[in-house]
């Protein structure tokens, strides 16, 4: 499969800039894979699709405030800090991304607030963009997080181009959230509300749970036209027992097993026995999933609608199928669907 066959013009307007007014009434394409009819409907109707004992499978990971500005030491140039994960507790040691890159070097001090009140070195490169930081903080650990997230902002995606603005600390996180450690939200999972999930569980409806702390390798441009040779990022995960017992259940009786997100999805692909069924798993997985792919877990899914060339959309086509994929897409950008991370969403059946 080759990266060009994902291209296609989206007109910038439909980006979604703003959350929904309220996270269960954003629009909802229904896209059946057997009958390969298309439906638009709320967000919030996605309860008639489901019935008792079927299974829903959610990404409780919880984002952190990862994006800080700060000063470099002397030129007093201003730089952009991506928190990228904690390397060391008891060092302060963080794997980062800097901005403008090529200014920071081994040995810089970079200054973070009001009166300098955070302070890091440069210790070590890691990539082109990547560094290593050490934060000079005396005070106890707690403080010390409480000092790094008060300055750090809600890491939104480069393509919303806006400043941050107070709501996102509340939408760009799911009601669900629950392990800290992501730097980019499960965009299927803040679809949904408080009353939703209740009108879901009333139905019968089970609900799994799973962690996928999302990094920043989902923007990452695919730079090889050959989908083989493209690495995706690892990303740490946990599969409990529980999350497996509650899925299997669902498989075993022939219900149906949605996954919430193309991080749930990647997920539960990572961990699977021959006959198909969950295994629980703590580690990593760089799984990149593209068409043609042969899914084992789950039958359902519920995504956004995104970028082009993106991996994200190469997984929902391995899904739905590359061609009705393509044709719902088209159909979305003429219906006026909103894309991206705070836009509209697709059931695929």
């Amino acid at each position: 499969m080759k990266l060009s066959k994902f291209k296609f013009d989206l007109p910038e307007e439909l980006i979604a800039l703003h959350p929904a007014q309220n996270r269960d009434e954003s629009r909802m394409m229904v896209v059946d894979r057997s009958t390969r009819k298309i439906e638009h409907k709320l967000f919030k109707d996605v309860t008639e699709y489901f019935d008792d004992q079927d299974v829903m499978v959610f990404n409780d990971t919880k984002v952190f405030p990862a994006r800080l500005y700060g000063n470099k030491e002397k030129t007093g140039a201003e730089i952009e800090v991506f928190l990228l994960r904690e390397l060391n507790r008891e060092q302060r040691l963080w794997d980062v991304l800097v901005d403008p890159a090529r200014k920071i070097r081994i040995g810089n001090k970079l200054y973070f607030g009001e009166d300098d009140l955070l302070v890091a070195e440069v210790i070590d490169n890691t990539t082109s963009r990547g560094r290593t930081l050490r934060f000079l903080f005396d005070g106890p650990y707690d403080e010390f997080k409480q000092t790094l997230y008060s300055l750090g902002q809600t890491p939104l995606p480069k393509f919303i181009q806006r400043p941050v603005q107070p709501e996102d600390k509340d939408r760009y996180q799911t009601i669900f959230a629950k392990h800290e450690g992501a730097v980019a939200a499960p965009t299927a999972g803040l679809h949904f509300s408080r009353e939703l999930m209740k009108r879901l569980e009333i139905i019968g409806v089970d609900f799994s749970f799973v962690t996928l702390h999302v990094g920043l390798g989902n923007f990452r441009s695919v730079d090889v036209e050959d989908l083989t040779k493209h690495k995706m990022d690892s990303e740490q995960i946990w599969i409990t027992e529980e999350a497996c017992d509650i899925v299997n259940k669902a498989k075993t009786n022939k219900r149906n097993v949605c996954a919430v997100g193309t991080t749930v999805m990647r997920t539960l692909e990572t961990s699977v026995s021959t006959q198909g069924f969950l295994k629980p798993f703590e580690g990593w997985t760089n799984k990149f999933i593209f068409p043609p792919y042969e899914f084992s877990v789950a039958n359902r899914m519920i995504t956004n609608f995104h970028l082009p060339l993106s991996t994200l959309m190469m997984m929902v086509a391995a899904f739905g199928g590359y061609d009705l994929t393509m044709e719902a897409y088209k159909e979305a950008i003429k219906e006026g669907y909103r894309f991206g991370t705070y836009g509209d969403a697709m059931l695929i059946l």
